[in-house]
């Protein structure tokens, strides 16, 4: 079977990481929807049915807001997405997704759980207090190496603590905050990958595991088929204020390539010579914090031949 080819490559060096990289977002383009929608749907209910405490967090207060991104959506996908979402007299409906099991019961009322079943993007609300902008609410089924009962209720600064160069009292935690105020009724996009050796979405990391894991430094692929194993991991991410409650909305979609579908890229070239560049040019605290520190050679060595193969 052929591999579909990927739908974002900001490894091409149009996103570099460790960087914020905030771009104009159409509004018409703020959700996407592909051929996995159903099957990533089906897995967000098997979450919400097995570990709903690790997937799903929100603040008392904040149901007003969750409702708000709920009717956005039930605005939107209609219009957007005919094929896939319709409009009946019990609300927005998945097509094909009629029968699936319900929420459990702890979450059948919460509004951006209801959401979150609507789309393949997680779903964060951010509020802003004295203290700056905090995770109050948020359907996180696919996280990228995070806990979200960690960052619950934390301000960004302390959210961010583990990124190099992104902790409290640094310039880009800073920025973040004030473009975070600065946001209005546009939306933005940014993009963010990481590599990793199998193809789940549900891939949490708790703030002990990644010390454990940058201590020492174990590879991911053991037995060295780096090409075989790995799959490329891209976060499109979105933010847009709400316009009642003033909460952000931060949405994450995720995109799980093998690495090997480049090689039938028509600009697998170029695409493997930049991803190589841009692992080499990691330092030691970003490759921890990435979990590349034992395989990153290896991952140039298979881009290189990549390259070298057109």
């Amino acid at each position: 079977m052929v591999e579909a080819l990927p739908t974002h490559t900001p490894y091409d060096g149009s996103s570099k990481l460790f960087t914020i990289g905030l771009k104009p977002l159409d509004p018409a383009d703020w959700i996407e929807v592909d051929g996995y929608l159903l099957p990533y749907l089906a897995e967000k209910r098997r979450l919400y049915a097995e570990i709903p405490d690790r997937v799903f967090v929100e603040e008392d207060n904040t149901r007003d807001a969750q409702q708000e991104v709920l009717e956005l959506l039930g605005a939107y996908l209609p219009e957007r997405f005919a094929r896939t979402h319709r409009r009946t007299d019990a609300g927005i409906e998945v097509v094909g997704a009629a029968d699936h099991p319900a929420l459990p019961s702890g979450l059948a009322d919460a509004p951006l759980a209801k959401a979150s079943l609507l789309v393949q993007e997680d779903l964060i609300l951010m509020r802003r207090d004295e203290r700056g902008w905090r995770l109050a609410a948020g359907s996180l089924c696919f996280p990228s190496s995070w806990s979200l009962r960690e960052k619950f209720g934390k301000p960004l600064q302390e959210i961010h603590e583990p990124v190099p160069g992104f902790g409290p009292g640094t310039r880009p935690a800073e920025l973040i905050n004030r473009m975070f105020d600065g946001l209005q009724g546009q939306a933005v996009e940014r993009f963010n990958w990481s590599i990793q050796a199998d193809d789940r979405l549900y891939h949490p990391l708790s703030n002990v595991e990644r010390i454990d894991r940058a201590t020492n430094r174990p590879s991911r692929f053991p037995d060295g088929d780096v090409n075989a194993h790995a799959f490329i991991r891209v976060e499109r991410q979105t933010l847009r204020k709400l316009p009642v409650s003033r909460d952000i909305l931060f949405t994450i979609r995720i995109h799980l390539d093998p690495l090997k579908v480049l090689t039938g890229h028509p600009d697998r070239a170029m695409l493997a010579a930049s991803f190589a560049e841009q692992l080499l040019a990691l330092d030691q605290q970003q490759l921890d914090y990435k979990g590349l520190t034992a395989d990153r050679d290896r991952l140039v060595a298979v881009l290189g031949r990549m390259a070298g193969s057109a």
